[in-house]
């Protein structure tokens, strides 16, 4: 159940801590994961072909739960809703609803992930030994797409219920796996094989295949109010087509950004391995801000959700104040690191062969270290959208961010012929990151403008 009273506006901070929290050290738990995955690429897989793939494996990584990501804004925003009017049992059937769809979707995903395996590092401009690392990579982790399914649509659906706790316990014994097993097949340690650069992928399907059937089993002893019962599965209409009323927008726009990231680093990886390593590595340590963002994007979207289904706008908007301010806070404080202890955050990550490619990275986080108060609003400010069921502005802000200034400037200030860029000025990957400072600026404002108009809150969700 929620872990804040939605008729007592007076528990909205702690409220908000309880959401955030959990979701907080959740994602801190899973950065320690790609941190100890480029630290064991930088280490054991020596050269700059396996740093290339761990850039792009970074963003399948975020491409593969996030293909989900129409069923789970969906399932947070309906079931936070439901939770909020007090309806529970209607609450259990959407989650049901939406494991469905699910269950359809990921078979689909499945064959599509293998039969595209071989292209797919390609289409991003990656070749020779780094499209192969890549390669390897993901037809080993498509693998389990199904399981990574579960445990995303059932996280999700805790989440609307107002439980994020329970999604910590299963990223925690997802981490833990995944450090045990990768750590040992990359370096051989203990009872484990040395199984190099395909032991990173062994790990990482290993620890989510068990995080989803950790899920599945949660769900079937009931929790937080949602409890699997048979007879829910069958096909309801009503809720199949509100799931894709209010998640398809965001799902296309959850899909729209990764597509658009995918155009993005295709766009640096044309400019060489050494690029595409430090723009990877500039991203893997950038998620230090991502997390509070995603924390407290997650309890902006339950809180909105679950106030205004109590009939309490004036809570959801004062919701979305605080979590933008804390996660401001938090993500500010990142920022200063970015900015200050680069060079010392790059450098951590590779060995001496990768000296060149750590302070390439530093540059870049200097940069997007600028780009971190507008990202608070892009990510928490979404929250609140997608939580409330507004999902088609988030939509058009990022079509509008992406396809008309980031990846158009992106092309402007690079250069992969060397030659002078536009208006004399060839930025390389640096010109890149410019773009995408640019495109946050614009986005943000978008954004506020929207949770200032207020339409976000008189959404109705009706079946």
């Amino acid at each position: 159940m929620a872990r804040f009273d939605v008729r007592d506006e007076r528990g909205l901070v702690k409220g908000m801590l309880g959401l955030a929290l959990p979701v907080l050290v959740e994602e801190s738990l899973m950065l320690a994961v790609g941190y100890t995955d480029w630290w064991l690429a930088g280490h054991f897989v020596p050269g700059p072909a396996a740093l290339a793939a761990m850039g792009l494996m970074a963003y399948l990584l975020w491409l593969l739960p996030s293909l989900f990501a129409a069923l789970a804004i969906g399932a947070t925003a309906i079931i936070s809703r439901r939770i909020g009017e007090g309806r529970l049992d209607e609450a259990n059937r959407t989650a049901h609803q939406a494991f469905l769809a699910g269950a359809l979707l990921s078979l689909v995903a499945t064959g599509l992930a293998l039969a595209w395996s071989d292209a797919i590092p390609r289409w991003m401009q990656l070749s020779g030994e780094a499209a192969d690392y890549a390669t390897r990579y993901f037809r080993t982790v498509a693998a389990v797409l199904p399981l990574i399914m579960i445990e995303q649509v059932v996280i999700a659906s805790l989440r609307g219920a107002g439980d994020t706790l329970t999604g910590l316990g299963i990223k925690g014994l997802v981490v833990v796996v995944n450090l045990i097993v990768s750590t040992g097949l990359v370096s051989g340690w203990g009872p484990f094989p040395q199984l190099g650069w395909d032991g990173l992928a062994i790990g990482t399907a290993t620890a989510h295949g068990l995080g989803g059937l950790l899920a599945a089993a949660v769900v079937l002893r009931g929790r937080s109010g949602l409890v699997f019962r048979a007879p829910l599965l069958r096909p309801d209409a009503g809720i199949l087509r509100l799931l894709m009323r209010i998640g398809l927008p965001g799902g296309i726009d959850i899909g729209a950004i990764i597509l658009f990231q995918f155009l993005f680093v295709a766009i640096v990886n044309r400019l060489g391995d050494a690029s595409a390593a430090a723009h990877g590595l500039a991203v893997q340590i950038e998620a230090l801000a991502y997390m509070p963002g995603s924390a407290f994007q997650v309890a902006a979207a339950t809180m909105a959700g679950q106030y205004l289904g109590a009939g309490n706008p004036r809570a959801a908007r004062r919701a979305t104040v605080a979590c933008l301010l804390a996660g401001g806070a938090v993500m500010g404080s990142a920022a200063l690191v970015f900015a200050f202890g680069g060079p010392w955050l790059t450098s951590l990550f590779v060995g001496a062969e990768g000296a060149a490619t750590a302070e390439q990275a530093a540059r870049l986080l200097r940069i997007v270290a600028l780009g971190i108060p507008p990202l608070t609003v892009c990510m928490i400010g979404s929250g609140t959208l997608r939580g409330s069921g507004d999902t088609v502005w988030p939509l058009t802000i990022t079509l509008l961010g992406f396809a008309a200034i980031r990846l158009p400037l992106a092309l402007l200030w690079t250069d992969a012929t060397g030659a002078a860029g536009v208006w004399g000025w060839n930025g390389g990957v640096e010109g890149a990151w410019w773009a995408m400072l640019a495109d946050l600026l614009i986005r943000s404002l978008l954004i506020g403008g929207r949770l200032t108009h207020g339409g976000w809150s008189r959404v109705r969700l009706d079946r």
